[in-house]
Order: structure tokens, then C-alpha cells, then sequence
């Protein structure tokens, strides 16, 4: 990445270091896209809502509450009208001080010098100069110098009407929310644009949540806000540069289970928009199908984004049952549900050509492996390859342990029926399975993925310890 240079005004508040938020302070160093010396590895503080300030009696030393980034690219037209009007808008309306961020991304026209003039003329208005074009490399850098606790976004057309700013960043103020998204799609929403870009957006969020399985309904909206903390977090997995980065954040940041908000807009189509959609499209698919194929192998440390237990009260243990029981029991019954399917598809069809006894331990030796897999990410939540090997190695002992209860009672079948049925087999194969799953379910809580004994404190405050003692990724050793 190349050095970008922070130009303020009489009364901008960024400040370049700040004491381990976000620069350097003695303790570790930046790695040019937000890492920070291993700090990542801990779990997010509990969100909570930041202190009231009164903009009326705010000083130039006042860190602002709010950071307003704005990332062109040759806006020389736009860009002082936008600005202008921004400013005048959170000066009348925002009850916290605020920052105004130009991050130019090597415009080659007079942008650079329209966007100095306003860091000088505006007070609370800065200027931010990237060598390198990339909407996502521009917040990426400018986020992960700023010192405010939010962190927002907006295009330079301002097709978003700024009413919908302060709903957009008051939920992350209170502490409710950990992002939040300007959604043209929700049902509340009023927006002007033409049929070419009505069906390209809504077709890309439909592979969004086919592919990914996204809830959010707007992914490309450019109006966002983020918390610091989370952005710190966060920023440093988001490989993309380009226009992608808005999906990959906040796809890592569901599927780490934080709090999206939705904020429905009223946008208004800019005719004169620079944006080449063929190039763009096919950029946001090949983003798709990297981050899908990352989820899907647990390439990702969605650990590091995990807010303490106990922040959300739903999070809370119910009386009487050990924290994760009752999630894991759901869990293990839907993988014990579509395993036990697959095993008698399998069964079915091994059938065809070999004898029940052939059948049912091929059955079983390939559902039991998918199985373990399965109940591994989704119902005991290990993420990533560590100890895979070793949990294959136990599951296909516990497997041997349905084996010979199946086996056992194909056995005594035959011995008392002599020929039974088809389906009286699988009568008695679906019973010995239900005895077997029980047991199963014990031995992989109990022996294959134990759970691991802490104390109150610990579940609230200690992250984990693997993913602590993990190193710091530098730009090199990002996810590919």
C-alpha cells in the first residue's frame, strides 16, 4: 500500500496515533490494513452507549463521535457541493462533534486540490491522498486511522438523503448495533433510478443469500456506518479492495454473529455515476465465490469477532442445563436427521450390489465421516482445520460403535427371519440408529469435542486461548 498523506483544517480532530486504537503507540504497528500486534485475537468488548457530548461547546482537541468518510475518484465537479452540504446538514442536525474525511483515490484531475481548499476552509473537514484506486483500500485506510467510536461512509452524489444519517449512526451510539446499512430494497423505501440498475441490484443480492446465505437485504448501498472496535476487528479479514469490500465486511460480520441495522433510504439514481457495472459484476462474483469457498473450509477466525457471553440476553444459560446444550441438541438432531438420510440413500444403494452387511458398513463409513464434519462446525462450533484429523480419527471410533449395533441387529434379524424384507431391514436398521445416535451424541460432547471448563470470569472477559496465542496476518498472509 502507498503512503497516503492526512491534510485537516483549522478545526479537523483526526489525530495519526491514539494510544493502541488504531496507530501506533509503542506496543505494535499497523500492518497497512488494520492489524494490530494480536489484539484481534481477544473477544469484542461488551457495546455500550457512548456518553452524551454537546457539539455547541465542542473544542478543536474533542475527539469526534462520528467520522464521515467520503471516497472519490476524479469528483473534481461534486465533491465541494457535497461537502458543503454535508457539513451544513451534521452542523444543524448531528448532536455530536463530528468529521467530515475527502479520501481521494488518485484522482488525476483537480480533485486533490478542491478536496485541500475544503480541509482548510471547513472546520472538522480532512483530506486523505491514496497512490492507489480502490473505494475499499480508501476506507480501509482511513478507518483504520481514525479516532472516532463511528465510523460511516456515503457517496459523493449523495443519492442517499442525508435524513436517513442520524437513524443510520444512532443505533451504533447507543450501543444496540454493531453496523449499519442504507437499504434501497427494504419495503419502506423510496427510490428513483432506472430498470438496468433496479434488476442488477436485486439479482445481486438474490445470489448473495443463495450463495451466502446473507440477510441483509442492500449490500452495495454506499451508506454505512461501523463501530471502531468492530472495524479494528474486522477490517483486517476483508481482503477485497474494490468494490466488493462492502459485501465481504459485512458477510464476515453476520456470519460472526454481530448486529446488523437496516436503515430503509430514499435514493435517488445519479445518471452521471462512473461506475462500470459489467467489470464491477463480474469482480462481485468472483469476491462470492473466494469468500464462499473460505466459509465453507473454516478459513476464517470468526472467533475474534465474538462479543463477551452474556452480552445479549438471549446468550444467557437457562437454569438447570449446561450452557450449549440445548443449542447442541438442535444442532446434533438436524445433522443426525439429514445423516441418517444419507445413510439409507447409501444403504439403498449399495444394496443393489452387495450383500446388508457390505451395504450398511459402506453406509456408514461415508455418512459417519460427513457426519463428524458436520456436527464439528455446526453443532459444537470448531471452526478452522486444527484437530480435524483427530476428530475423524475419534468419530470413526464412535462409528465403529453404531457399526456394531447395526450389524448386531441385521444379524439377529437374519438369524431369526432367515430372509427378511427390504423394508423390514430398514425397520430395524432406523431403531438401532436411534439407539446409536444417543450414544453417539454423548461420546462426541463428552470425548470427541469436550467442551472446555471456565469460570464465570472467563466466559465473560478471556478469549480464547488458541486463538489468542494466534499471530498477526500480515497483507501477504491474508485469506486468498
Amino acid at each position: 500500500m502507498t503512503t497516503d498523506s492526512l491534510r485537516s483544517g483549522p478545526g479537523a480532530t483526526g489525530r495519526s496515533s491514539r494510544d493502541g486504537r488504531g496507530g501506533t503507540d509503542g506496543r505494535g504497528s499497523t500492518d497497512g490494513r488494520g492489524s494490530r500486534d494480536g489484539r484481534h485475537s481477544a473477544r469484542l468488548p461488551v457495546r455500550e452507549h457512548l456518553p452524551a457530548r454537546d457539539s455547541a461547546t465542542a473544542t478543536d482537541a474533542d475527539v469526534p463521535v462520528l467520522d464521515v468518510v467520503i471516497p472519490v475518484y476524479n469528483e473534481e465537479k461534486d465533491l465541494r457541493p457535497c461537502v458543503v452540504r454535508l457539513n451544513g446538514h451534521l452542523a444543524r442536525t448531528f448532536p455530536y462533534p463530528f468529521r467530515i474525511t475527502v479520501a481521494d483515490n488518485a484522482s488525476t484531475d483537480s480533485t486533490p486540490a478542491v478536496a485541500a481548499a475544503l480541509a482548510e476552509e471547513l472546520p472538522g473537514v480532512r483530506y486523505a491522498r491514496l497512490e492507489e484506486k480502490g473505494r475499499g483500500r480508501a476506507l480501509r485506510t482511513v478507518w483504520s486511522a481514525s479516532d472516532a467510536p463511528v465510523l460511516a461512509y456515503m457517496d459523493v452524489d449523495l443519492s442517499t438523503d442525508l435524513n436517513a444519517l442520524l437513524p443510520l449512526v444512532a443505533p451504533l451510539i447507543s450501543g444496540h448495533s454493531d453496523l449499519a446499512i442504507g437499504s434501497r430494497l427494504a419495503r419502506s423505501s423510496r427510490v428513483v433510478r432506472g430498470p438496468k440498475r433496479e434488476f442488477i441490484s436485486r439479482a445481486y443480492n438474490l445470489i448473495l443469500r443463495s450463495s451466502l446465505a446473507a440477510g441483509f437485504s442492500d449490500a452495495q448501498c454506499g451508506f454505512k456506518a461501523i463501530r471502531r472496535e468492530v472495524a479494528e476487528r474486522l477490517l483486517p479479514m476483508v481482503e477485497d479492495s474494490g468494490w466488493f469490500f462492502d459485501t465481504e465486511l459485512l458477510v464476515l460480520a453476520e456470519r460472526a454473529g454481530l448486529r446488523i441495522h437496516e436503515v430503509p433510504v430514499d435514493w435517488i439514481d445519479d445518471p452521471d455515476s462512473t461506475v462500470h457495472i459489467v467489470r464491477t459484476a463480474t469482480e462481485d462474483l468472483k469476491g462470492v465465490w473466494r469468500v464462499g469457498r473460505a466459509l465453507a473450509v473454516g478459513a476464517l477466525p470468526l472467533d475474534r469477532l465474538a462479543r463477551p457471553f452474556g452480552d445479549d440476553p438471549r446468550d444467557r444459560a437457562l437454569a438447570g442445563v449446561p450452557r450449549g446444550l440445548a443449542r447442541q441438541l438442535v444442532g446434533f438432531c438436524f445433522v443426525g436427521a439429514l445423516s441418517t438420510l444419507f445413510y439409507l440413500a447409501l444403504y439403498s444403494l449399495f444394496r443393489l450390489g452387495v450383500g446388508p452387511q457390505i451395504a450398511n458398513g459402506g453406509a456408514l463409513l461415508v455418512s459417519a465421516v460427513a457426519n463428524t464434519a458436520a456436527n464439528r462446525r455446526l453443532t459444537f462450533g470448531v471452526r478452522g482445520r486444527g484437530g480435524a484429523v483427530r476428530h475423524q480419527a475419534q468419530g470413526l471410533v464412535v462409528f465403529a460403535i453404531g457399526l456394531a449395533l447395526t450389524s448386531g441387529s441385521l444379524a439377529a434379524l437374519g438369524a431369526a427371519s432367515g430372509a427378511p424384507s427390504h423394508g423390514t431391514e430398514l425397520a430395524v436398521l432406523i431403531t438401532a440408529n436411534l439407539a446409536a445416535t444417543v450414544l453417539r451424541f454423548l461420546l462426541l460432547r463428552a470425548w470427541v469435542f469436550p467442551e472446555r471448563r471456565t469460570t464465570e470470569r472467563d466466559d465473560v472477559e478471556a478469549p480464547l486461548a488458541a486463538t489468542a496465542a494466534l499471530p498477526v496476518r500480515n497483507e501477504s498472509e491474508e485469506v486468498r
